[in-house]
């Protein structure tokens, strides 16, 4: 899949959302409350990376983690769109920026 077709899906599910949210509290999450509720799924995802260190173990542990990694992504497409931000733009300018960088400090140790 596309990067641009992930976008598509994201959008659609965060539509559905947005109405099931308007028929339950009369309006859809604010971008802030979209941010919490990523805050959360980042908190699932660390008990979940604990799992695979042994810490946590559970009998799914593989699906989970994929399952709120896609979850956490989900948030991170929503929230860009939220703030009009060119996710894959800035992701391939950030990439470089940060190889430049590593590039350019080289270990003298």
């Amino acid at each position: 899949m596309q990067f641009i077709e992930m976008q598509a899906r994201a959008r659609a599910v965060r539509a559905k959302y947005a109405e099931l949210e308007s028929a339950r509290y009369g309006r859809s999450w604010t971008p802030e409350e979209t941010m919490l509720g990523f805050l959360g799924d980042v908190g699932d995802l660390a008990k979940l990376v604990q799992g695979k260190a042994g810490v946590r173990p559970r009998d799914d542990l593989d699906a989970a983690l994929a399952h709120e990694l896609a979850d956490c992504l989900w948030s991170v497409i929503v929230l860009a769109d939220a703030y009009d931000v060119d996710l894959e733009s800035a992701f391939d300018d950030t990439m470089r920026s940060l190889s430049g960088h590593l590039d350019g400090s080289k270990d003298t140790h």
